[in-house]
């Protein structure tokens, strides 16, 4: 279980009180849990995916290849025709999975998952060469996470986007959003 309060007297009272009724330890500080590194400093708190990006990285192969500069190439249009299939998308499918799962912190690739996601049923290489692209950039800025502010202000604001008939393959509208609690990311 993990506590979460600014009041320290509360979360020692809470974890006297749940010691009394069940057996349990304490871990101390959270640090690390569910490949999620969490770090408290003055200033905020940091949540960052490194070790489980790296370890993603390594699986591949690409730890001594070169990084990306971005995770798709400019005017890239991704559709399930390009490329010949591929005949066992067993691992391309655990790749776009563990990518999903490093969106909790890394918000910056969330639109490529959602595309290459969408491709997964019948995936070409030209999908592949897209997902590996996406790890590139990734080994370049493994030290992105997320950023909660203790001076940030409790105001919600939301922004929109859409881009009308933008899918190449079905012509539909693509849009997207992103909600702050503040200066920090909460929702994309």
């Amino acid at each position: 279980m993990v506590i979460i309060d600014d009041d320290v007297s509360s979360i020692s009272d809470l974890h006297t009180y749940l010691h009394q009724h069940f057996d349990m330890k304490s871990l101390g500080k959270l640090r690390y849990f569910l490949c999620l590194e969490i770090y408290d400093t003055i200033d905020g708190i940091y949540l960052f995916q490194t070790k489980y990006a790296y370890d993603l990285i390594s699986r591949v192969g690409l730890t001594d290849s070169k990084i990306a500069s971005t995770p798709l190439e400019a005017d890239c249009r991704l559709t399930p025709l390009d490329g010949t299939t591929i005949k066992d998308p067993t691992f391309y499918r655990q790749l776009v999975g563990s990518l999903i799962y490093l969106t909790i912190t890394r918000p910056n690739i969330a639109y490529v998952v959602h595309i290459i996601s969408q491709l997964m049923t019948s995936p070409h290489t030209t999908n592949h060469s897209d997902v590996l692209r996406t790890l590139r950039y990734i080994k370049g800025t493994l030290l992105h996470g997320l950023h909660f502010s203790v001076d940030s202000s409790l105001i919600p604001i939301g922004y929109s986007d859409a881009d009308w008939a933008g899918d190449p393959t079905d012509r539909r509208s693509i849009t997207s959003y992103c909600f702050f609690l503040g200066d920090s990311l909460v929702s994309r």
